[in-house]
């Protein structure tokens, strides 16, 4: 019997993701949604609601805050870790958090992929 193909998609609900939710589908995975707060404006419901109504098997919204906050902008400011002398590099540096949870989602679950819908 062939392992069953599951994918832990980094979803945002946004346009790319939810297109390539639907294609994972379409392509034989099992797609879990992924859901980050790093503390962006977002309802994190209706984004739930839409992976649910795309096609998503399962919904994870996890809470990223503290680990943001404490383990990646705390040492940012420390090493003046600032682009063209003006800002924090707040969306380059909220990336490791985000895929390290996912990667953590994706042993729980024993998913056999991990995915992005990122543009470029």
């Amino acid at each position: 019997m062939a392992v069953p193909k599951k994918v832990v998609l980094a979803y945002s609900g946004g346009l790319d993701t939810s297109v390539i939710l639907k294609w994972l589908q379409l392509q034989g995975y099992e797609v879990l949604a992924y859901v980050a707060d790093v503390g962006q404006q977002e309802d994190f419901d209706a984004v739930r609601a839409k992976a649910l109504a795309t096609g998503a098997s399962k919904v994870f919204v996890e809470d990223l805050k503290e680990e943001f906050v404490t383990d990646y902008i705390v040492p940012a400011f420390q090493a003046n870790a600032i682009y063209e002398g003006r800002y924090l590099l707040g969306t380059a540096l909220a990336r490791p958090p985000i895929a390290k949870r996912q990667i953590e989602i994706a042993l729980r679950e024993e998913a056999t992929a991990v995915a992005h819908g990122a543009t470029g």
